[in-house]
């Protein structure tokens, strides 16, 4: 027995939307006048039809930069190649902008003297490496009640470390773990 489905139809798909531009181009520009200027341009005050033919005999674009001046400023270039200029601009500060890394390192309330020191060498590596140390202590199950000795603790740990880091966040309790925050005193070498 074949069921037969009903043919739901939703219609034609609305048209792609395309991206709208940055900045008004061309015929796009609404002013009546417009600041000029570019290369191979007489920067003045010129209306509109004016600029956009100046523009059109040097077969580019004129591309309105700020549109919030009085009157606003256009630049007669090849868009796409403004825009590609832009991008890679963008591009190259995205890759300057420094990433913050911080390193996390994990005690037990009861941590002993060999594992602390193993831990505080990996810290120190860290932080002259210029990168940031969170350091916590966990407490598993009926351990809360050693909060203190959690604190005690990670203060030592500040302590070794006051060398080569600085103390960003005092030991402060969330949950079942107890943070404390050092950041590298120099910057990267």
């Amino acid at each position: 027995m074949a069921l037969n489905k009903p043919n739901f139809s939703r219609g034609p798909r609305p048209p792609f939307k395309k991206k709208e531009a940055e900045h008004n181009i061309n015929n796009f520009i609404k002013a009546p006048e417009v600041r000029l200027v570019g290369d191979n341009v007489e920067q003045g005050v010129y209306p509109t039809r004016e600029a956009l033919a100046i523009a059109q005999e040097q077969e580019l674009d004129l591309v309105e930069i700020s549109p919030n001046a009085v009157p606003p400023v256009c630049r007669v270039i090849d868009y796409n190649k403004f825009i590609y200029e832009q991008k890679k601009k963008l591009k190259e500060i995205k890759s300057n902008a420094k990433q913050t890394v911080i390193k996390e390192i994990r005690f037990g309330p009861n941590t002993d003297d060999h594992d602390f020191n193993f831990k505080l060498k990996h810290a120190i590596s860290f932080l002259e490496a210029g990168e940031k140390v969170r350091a916590y202590v966990h407490f598993k199950g009926r351990a809360i009640v050693y909060k203190e000795q959690g604190e005690i603790l990670l203060l030592k740990f500040a302590q070794a470390l006051e060398e080569v880091g600085k103390v960003e966040q005092l030991p402060k309790l969330e949950g079942k773990r107890m943070f404390l925050i050092v950041g590298p005193k120099s910057a990267k070498k």
